[in-house]
């Protein structure tokens, strides 16, 4: 019985967290990544990232991490861009026009797809 219990509840949370994900795109930018608008000239590593106006709030995204998954591609020039996932923190504006929802590091992009592609489509969450 406690054992039925608790495997409903680990069930529940699990698609929970999966129902919280929103898809959008990724891009990258190059170094270097200072000075920043949440944090000017400290640094703050390579996985970080510059959020679009989707996640921007007027700031109130700085400091946020994101797990960010690769799902696909967005365009025909590299066919299977995907490598996984990655952790990253806001540390900086997209401006207006971005061509991503989020704009990775060129490090953290890496890990999660083949820089080849420029953009893939992603999930992420806070």
């Amino acid at each position: 019985m406690v054992k039925t219990i608790l495997l409903a509840a680990v069930t529940l949370l699990g698609l929970a967290s999966l129902a919280a994900a929103d898809t959008g795109t990724a891009t990258f930018y190059t170094p270097p990544y200072v000075p920043s608008s949440c944090y000017g000239y400290q640094d703050k590593g390579v996985m970080i990232a510059a959020a679009s106006d989707v996640i921007w709030n007027n700031r109130a995204a700085c400091g946020r991490r994101y797990s960010v998954t690769c799902t696909g591609r967005t365009n025909l020039g590299v066919l299977q861009p995907c490598r996984g996932s990655v952790v990253v923190t806001i540390v900086d504006y997209c401006p207006a026009g971005c061509a991503g929802t989020i704009d990775l590091s060129q490090e953290a992009f890496a890990i999660i797809a083949d820089p080849n592609a420029g953009k893939v489509q992603i999930e992420y969450h806070q």
